[in-house]
């Protein structure tokens, strides 16, 4: 049974995701961020429940916390409807985010949504090869190279670890704030310009072997994801 963390310090909310989740998932509450972060330290999840506003810590420190540690994914809830903060849910590494109120209908599809797309990168990864496009489209981790249509793509080391990161995470927006810390050491140049540079050269080397399709996507004010099919076969 998939395990999840609920963090929420309102009782009458905690109280009713533990009726709609209950009967499919293992549940852990924490009514804190600092109770969080310490149930996080001691165990690990299959998913995390995040209210925004909690006691001493709040939900966005706790989420940056996660992130530093693991890919983890991360419903964020907030009672707040302004854009400005589902754009910084998604900046700081939440993989989605809910505004209450809320139909929990709507709460259990999510929570179904990113458990089998967790699932399907863990086994991409266990796999050491990324596939999309029926096969046509291979990031090899192991080798470190990229083939399209039977056709090896000759990519940098930084461009293939960009395009190695987009692609093990489906349907996650990057900042640039957070490529360039994952990508770039931290005595390297330290510019968001650099990351456009190397998006920039990947989309031409892809688009030579594959016209037409936009395999990394632009969220406008948010930065980059990939844009690739699932491997269906």
């Amino acid at each position: 049974m998939k395990k999840i963390l609920l963090v929420e310090d309102e009782m009458y909310m905690m109280d009713l995701l533990e009726i709609h989740l209950s009967q499919d998932y293992q549940l852990f509450e924490a009514k804190d961020g600092e109770a969080a972060l310490t149930l996080i330290r001691e165990q690990s999840f299959d998913l995390i429940i995040l209210d925004v506003m909690l006691p001493y810590v709040d939900g966005w420190t706790v989420c940056q916390k996660i992130r530093g540690k693991d890919d983890t994914p991360i419903l964020m809830l907030t009672a707040r409807s302004e854009i400005s903060d589902r754009v910084k849910g998604l900046e700081i590494g939440a993989d989605d985010y809910l505004v209450k109120p809320f139909d929990f209908e709507e709460l259990e599809a999510r929570v179904r949504a990113l458990l089998r797309r967790s699932e399907q990168v863990r086994k991409r990864n266990n796999d050491h090869k990324i596939k999309f496009l029926n096969g046509r489209f291979i990031v090899d981790n192991e080798s470190r190279k990229l083939v399209m249509n039977q056709q090896l793509i000759e990519l940098t080391a930084k461009e293939f670890d960009l395009l190695s990161l987009l692609a093990s995470h489906p349907e996650r927006v990057f900042t640039r704030d957070i490529l360039l810390d994952q990508i770039w050491d931290h005595y390297e140049v330290r510019d968001l310009r650099i990351v456009d540079t190397h998006i920039k050269n990947i989309r031409t080397k892809l688009k030579n072997a594959e016209a037409d399709h936009p395999f990394i996507k632009t969220v406008w004010g948010v930065g980059y994801t990939i844009n690739i099919q699932e491997d269906t076969r």
